[in-house]
């Protein structure tokens, strides 16, 4: 674990971590856009919750060792409810990158969603027919 810190959430107690360089940089570039699901598709969300989880250890009585969250069972074990994980994801990311602060992105996320979202509206725009077809003018004065 690097720089590990206990945190408590709803009484329960767990050690996170500071992610590794390669790790940490797979999930900050993942995770703004995970955010933003397609439709249907929660996959790929759950994959990266479980490659942060990794980060994330509980103590358990007798061992040298914290246990690490690092399967999806794990979690399931030892993160009372679906509320506990979120606010357990919110608290390492925070730990983990300058940019979220006081539990929401600072303003260098904020600029690459709103630049997302406009590039996203912009493609919908142009590959889509328009829906009011000009009319020619009446006369020519």
């Amino acid at each position: 674990m690097i720089e590990p810190k206990e945190i408590e959430i709803d009484g329960k107690k767990f050690i996170i971590s500071k992610f590794p360089a390669i790790a940490g940089r797979e999930i900050m570039t993942q995770y703004p856009i995970s955010e933003i699901p397609k439709a249907g598709e929660y996959s790929h969300q759950e994959e990266l919750v479980l490659k942060i989880m990794c980060f994330v250890g509980v103590n358990i009585s007798g061992a040298s060792h914290p246990l690490m969250l690092n399967s999806k069972a794990l979690v399931d074990n030892h993160v009372p409810s679906w509320e506990v994980l979120i606010r357990l994801e919110r608290a390492i990311m925070e730990y983990n990158c300058s940019f979220f602060q006081d539990g929401r992105p600072s303003t260098v996320l904020e600029e690459f969603a709103r630049k997302l979202i406009m590039s996203v509206t912009k493609t919908s725009m142009d590959s889509s027919e328009p829906s009011l077809i000009a009319e020619k003018p009446l006369t020519t004065n």
